[in-house]
């Protein structure tokens, strides 16, 4: 799907908030072509209104699984990012938006390249 958005003028970025060496291992072992950027503290995600605190027995469900957000992340506030995908014009304007509180629930890459088809017109 990167050569498609790239043969349309666009450019795929992730932005994450784990710590730089968990991100280098993400992009190898998945063979990420696209630059995965990191938000220390999910701090963009907080300006967005995107950040929430995960409550004391999510806390107890994630370290069940061995899941330990403040050693992914590198700080202890116990947040994620609700995920979200944005198509930004070259002028910086948010022209499509895709957000769901339900992680499970994320759009399509195909949503993505018809979006990005339709705004080159």
């Amino acid at each position: 799907m990167v050569p498609t958005i790239e043969e349309l003028g666009g450019r795929l970025v992730a932005i994450c908030p784990q710590r730089p060496e968990f991100l280098r291992k993400m992009k190898t072992s998945h063979g990420l072509s696209f630059a995965i950027l990191r938000d220390e503290g999910n701090q963009l995600a907080a300006r967005c209104g995107l950040r929430h605190l995960l409550p004391d027995y999510l806390r107890e469900v994630y370290r069940s699984f061995s899941l330990d957000l403040p050693r992914l992340n590198g700080e202890d506030s116990w947040s994620l990012a609700i995920p979200a995908r944005y198509l930004v014009d070259r002028g910086g304007i948010i022209v499509a938006a895709d957000l769901d509180p339900d992680y499970t629930r994320r759009p399509e890459p195909e949503k993505t390249v018809a979006d990005l088809r339709a705004l080159a017109g």
